[in-house]
């Protein structure tokens, strides 16, 4: 696979992950809660990704032949607890500011590989760093914002689902693995699973209007498990989890622009300046390292 198809992949997944938080609002405006919406989020998207499996001759291979143990991991404390916190945050705070604390990714990811790595940040890194810090300030209208008013319940989610989210990112990068992408996706989700089910006991798919939560549960599980999950296992081994960082950085514009058709959240032009200032610092990364 060429690089350049690799870096697509990448970006497919972090704008797939950007749509998500808009139709969970809506989900929660359906009266249901995280406790209902997350349960059927994983649980939706793992029967998908087997479902693919199963039409997918070519990924019908046996999974512990491969580094499942590792896989299972990242699944738990990448995937899964990513979901958990960031469905909370989106309970306590709207759509554009749990975005901009999930975001926080980008430097963690960096810094997770420098610690990793033993080495300092690249000038062109330090430099999309900046790019990105400054255009994530603007997108999300910092001036007018009250910060007073936030919940820090769910300042705490967001900030966790950012640790987490890095760490799916830079382990999914640092697992070498013969397995096809989709069997690799699925065993991470499937890891999760018995976690999830203490957390959240699968009895919210017995309750009355369960068959509506199913059908949330399709569409946010494609969305922030099946599309995110598969296309990260494809492009990040390929790319490195640095430069994935930079390339999630496309997650905010994505999810700001859902806010704004979806749930009608507005959205002014310092915030359409941030958005270029994001992904000009995206273009910085990639042309440094080309």
């Amino acid at each position: 696979m060429g690089r350049w198809l690799a870096i697509m992949f990448v970006v497919i997944g972090a704008s797939s992950y950007g749509l998500l938080s808009s139709f969970i609002k809506l989900a929660y405006g359906q009266g249901f809660t995280d406790g209902q919406i997350t349960p059927a989020q994983v649980t939706m998207g793992t029967l998908f990704v087997w479902l693919l499996i199963l039409c997918h001759k070519p990924s019908r291979v046996n999974p512990f032949k491969g580094p499942w143990v590792k896989l299972g991991l990242v699944g738990i404390f990448g995937l899964l607890l990513t979901t958990v916190f960031y469905n909370i945050a989106l309970n306590e705070l709207n759509a554009s500011l749990s975005i901009i604390l999930l975001f926080q990714f980008t430097w963690m990811t960096i810094g997770l590989d420098c610690l990793f790595r033993r080495r300092l940040p690249r000038k062109a890194e330090l430099l999309a760093i900046a790019m990105i810090f400054v255009g994530t300030l603007l997108a999300v209208n910092v001036l007018e914002t009250d910060w007073g008013q936030l919940s820090p319940l769910g300042v705490m989610y967001g900030l966790l689902s950012a640790l987490t989210y890095s760490l799916f990112l830079f382990f999914t990068g640092q697992i070498p693995s013969n397995l096809p992408p989709l069997m690799n996706s699925a065993i991470m989700l499937t890891a999760s699973l018995p976690i999830m089910y203490v957390l959240y006991p699968p009895t919210v798919f017995m309750e009355a209007g369960s068959g509506e939560l199913i059908l949330w549960g399709l569409l946010l599980g494609l969305l922030g498990q099946v599309v995110p999950t598969i296309a990260f296992n494809i492009g990040i081994p390929r790319v490195g989890s640095t430069l994935a960082a930079m390339l999630g950085s496309v997650e905010l514009p994505v999810a700001i622009i859902a806010a704004l058709l979806i749930l009608g959240e507005p959205v002014g032009g310092i915030q359409w300046i941030g958005m270029l200032f994001i992904l000009g610092g995206i273009l910085i990364s990639e042309n440094k390292k080309a």
